[in-house]
């Protein structure tokens, strides 16, 4: 058995794809080195990013293609539906921006018609005695502004009010006087029921005379003495009805003097006047909250108002819409675009592990192309040679399949340890 020999590998560039080779390095002190090796080429794995039926395929093992040449296709009619749908999907959402924005212009030229009069009262309204600027001094922004801050200033104080008034109710001390309060507040409603009882049943107090029956029959039809009787009777009940809503009226009139009585009795005392004092408040707070609003509402006309507002919205969702559909339609273009499958270099198609009518995965090498422009050939040399070889050397290639030609190329790796070299291979 021979023995293996300790060596260097060097790495040549060379310009063309040849099986096996020597090469001559000729290098400053290395004219007579010459060593045997392996030429390859660099490989291209192809692989579909999409995945899909092979539907046709345009190349064969050791076919030689191009850049851009079509290799293989996959099938692609779901994809199109789905273009297709996104396509509905864009003009749909384009339809919508469109009548979102008639919509807004509408909105707000009804707006801005609506709001003349508080722009022309800004220019020619009286100014107030108190105030030393015209009315007009201060923008339709900046008013707004001071109108929010009040606003919330008038909800930060209602708030403080509803709790003072609170406290003044859970404080035992008003006891009494919140009792009576409340019985004067029952009592009034329950007047009010009875009052409005009462006055129903006068309506139906007015006598019925034997003339007012009418049967829906000729005057002679019904004898004059059951008409007689008829209006009797229904006069009986409506005494009886209003008897009873007076004695309720009466009732509810005697139980809102006492209550009112109990109240008055207790209106010089501190407890009344402290619960009257957080009542008043929480009202005029709540009236101050109530005004601020009304006034921010005012000056949110025009352009400002709530509805040209909301319109806007429509109009800025209705866009929105639309960039979504168009990238949804854009990513659509980039995977049927991912359907045709191309050499992505010049070279020759090594291996070819598809057929027509399979079905390929994502990421699945397929395809193997070996580029032509340039290769390695791997050498290997002596140790004691290693200082007469430098990167960059020029070298002389000859191949047994291509007699009578010489290759050139360059140094481009030496190995910085030595290796066994393999048996195919003689220094």
């Amino acid at each position: 058995m021979k023995k293996q020999i300790s060596s260097l590998v060097i790495v040549l560039v060379v310009s063309s794809l040849l099986l096996g080779a020597c090469a001559g390095i000729n290098g400053t002190d290395a004219s007579n080195l010459s060593a045997s090796g392996t030429i390859a080429s660099s490989e291209v794995r192809i692989a579909p990013q999409v995945g899909g039926q092979v539907v046709s395929i345009n190349v064969e093992e050791g076919q030689q293609v191009k850049a851009g040449d079509e290799l293989f296709r996959l099938d692609d009619s779901l994809l199109r539906a789905q273009y297709k749908q996104a396509q509905a999907s864009v003009q749909t959402a384009e339809a919508a921006l469109k009548t979102a924005q008639t919509q807004y212009d509408i909105t707000l030229t009804a707006a801005r018609a609506a709001d003349n009069f508080t722009r022309i009262a800004d220019w020619i309204g009286e100014r107030p005695d108190y105030f030393e600027q015209p009315t007009w001094f201060f923008t339709r922004e900046e008013q707004i502004a001071a109108t929010e801050i009040e606003v919330a200033a008038a909800e930060t104080d209602l708030a403080s009010a509803q709790k003072n008034l609170e406290k003044v109710v859970q404080d035992l001390n008003n006891a009494d006087y919140l009792a009576a309060e409340q019985r004067l507040s029952n009592a009034r409603i329950a007047y009010l029921v009875a009052k409005d009882v009462d006055a129903r049943a006068q309506v139906s107090e007015q006598k019925v005379r034997p003339d007012d029956i009418d049967m829906g029959c000729p005057p002679l039809c019904l004898p004059y003495r059951i008409k007689i009787a008829i209006a009797q009777k229904i006069s009986g009940q409506d005494e009886d009805l209003l008897n009873t809503a007076q004695d309720l009226y009466d009732e509810a009139k005697a139980e809102l003097d006492n209550a009112q009585q109990a109240y008055d009795d207790l209106l010089t005392t501190q407890s009344a006047s402290d619960v009257q004092k957080a009542r008043a408040g929480v009202v005029i707070a709540q009236e101050r909250l109530e005004t601020a609003r009304d006034r921010l509402s005012l000056l949110h006309a025009g352009a400002q108002s709530q509805q040209v507002a909301v319109a806007q919205a429509a109009v800025q969702q209705a866009e929105a819409a639309i960039t979504q559909s168009k990238t949804a339609l854009s990513v659509l273009e980039i995977q049927l675009d991912k359907t045709i499958i191309s050499a992505p270099v010049d070279g020759i198609v090594l291996t070819r592990g598809l057929e027509v009518g399979e079905t390929l995965a994502p990421g699945g090498v397929v395809i193997t192309i070996g580029q032509l422009q340039e290769v390695e050939l791997v050498v290997y040399i002596p140790e004691t040679v290693y200082g007469n070889v430098n990167l960059g050397d020029q070298v002389s290639i000859v191949v047994d399949s291509v007699p009578g030609e010489t290759f050139t190329g360059s140094v481009t790796y030496i190995s910085d340890k030595a290796e066994f070299t393999p048996r195919n291979v003689q220094t």
